[in-house]
């Protein structure tokens, strides 16, 4: 999963596959989701960040109950 916050339009992007983008849903004026040829969730893309939530929260990262695969590195 990566994170991205782009300052000139003010959005954040969570990336949770690096795929192509086949499909975007638009779920209201600021949330996009964005889909791959399966119709899987590859991103999410929230505009106006900094109107709903402070940088902070934003980036305010924690995993909880995340259990990996023995050999797959965190």
């Amino acid at each position: 999963m990566k994170i991205e916050y782009d300052r000139e339009v003010d959005a954040v992007y969570i990336y949770l596959q690096q795929k192509q983008v086949v499909k975007t849903i638009e779920l209201s004026d600021v949330v996009k989701v964005d889909l791959d040829e399966e119709d899987n969730l590859i991103g999410i893309e929230v505009l106006d960040a900094t109107q709903r939530y402070s940088l902070a929260d934003i980036f305010n990262i924690s995993t909880e109950n995340l259990i990996l695969e023995e050999g797959l590195a965190a």
